[in-house]
């Protein structure tokens, strides 16, 4: 008999949700970088355990939303939770009992989906705190299972799979046993550039910019070229981007490259243009674009 099931990743912004998604599913399906609110939709993972296939859906940080954009990517937190089988709420364990977990642990009390809570980052903290807060958030919503795990670390995990694997309902697999994510590749490539961009422009680009593959050509020989635009909201934001004589846009370029190339085990040709779009977060098409509803 085989199982499957939807497993939402829900949390707070910097709680690790990726890195656990990443972890579980053994590769990387979701871009992973220090800062918080990463994940702008949900990416969905597929991981075959004990004869179950567990689909988790890796959804972005639930926090209080300013422009469209912030709207859209809280408005794809919950709908992810609402359509899950179980709700795997991941909490910082060292930021512990935020306002804005208080906040998700009361909208998972409302909705009528299972709740779990997996208390992450439990290594850099003192055992003693542990127990509390399990407490402070049990009293909030009583979870079915409680985990103490380190997703960068993998500690925790192998207990979590198995107890995902023999809580998914009876039913046929979703998707094909060899494959890992629902992400079409030309939204794998647009994010996996945003990682980069992330991860080397430090605070100077955070969140301002969006990532759009805009042509996807198969070649001859095996391998593809893949031209992005990246669209910035200011004049000095696509300066810093670009970096003196362009030597940034091309580190970046570089890095993607070979994460794309390991990905999608093929030469891959990365070509980036740099855009000026003010306002492009309140564009209901820009929205769509990178693969969020608009949220109004």
């Amino acid at each position: 008999m085989t199982r499957c099931g939807l497993v939402a990743i829900v949390g707070a912004p910097n709680a690790g949700k990726s890195t656990l998604v990443n972890r579980l599913a053994g590769t990387k399906v979701t871009i992973v970088s220090p800062k918080p609110q990463t994940t702008r939709f949900r990416i969905r993972a597929v991981v075959m355990h004990e004869g179950s296939q567990i689909i988790l859906v890796d959804t972005p940080g639930i926090f209080a939303p300013r422009r469209r954009l912030d709207r859209a990517m809280v408005a794809a937190a919950w709908g992810g939770a609402q359509d899950a089988d179980i709700a795997l709420l991941v909490v910082d364990a060292r930021a512990g009992l935020t306002d804005a977990v208080r906040r998700i642990a009361e909208g998972l009390a409302k909705s009528r989906v299972p709740a779990w809570l997996a208390l992450n980052k439990t290594d850099l903290i003192p055992a003693q705190r542990l127990l509390p807060l399990t407490a402070e958030l049990n009293a909030i919503l009583p979870f079915a299972e409680t985990f103490m795990i380190s997703a960068e670390k993998g500690d925790g995990l192998d207990r979590l799979a198995d107890l995902l694997a023999r809580a998914m309902p009876p039913g046929p697999y979703l998707f094909p046993e060899d494959e890992l994510t629902d992400l079409p590749n030309r939204m794998l490539a647009a994010e996996i550039v945003r990682e980069q961009i992330l991860r080397q422009t430090h605070q100077e680009v955070p969140h301002h910019a969006s990532v759009e593959t805009e042509q996807w050509t198969e070649n001859d020989d095996g391998s593809v070229r893949v031209d992005c635009t990246i669209y910035v909201s200011r004049k000095t934001q696509k300066a810093i981007l670009i970096g003196e004589k362009g030597s940034r846009i091309r580190t970046i370029g570089q890095s993607a490259r070979i994460e794309l190339t390991k990905l999608l085990e093929r030469p891959v040709h990365l070509f980036l243009n740099v855009k000026e779009r003010e306002g492009w977060d309140e564009e209901r098409a820009r929205i769509r674009a990178i693969g969020l509803d608009d949220a109004g």
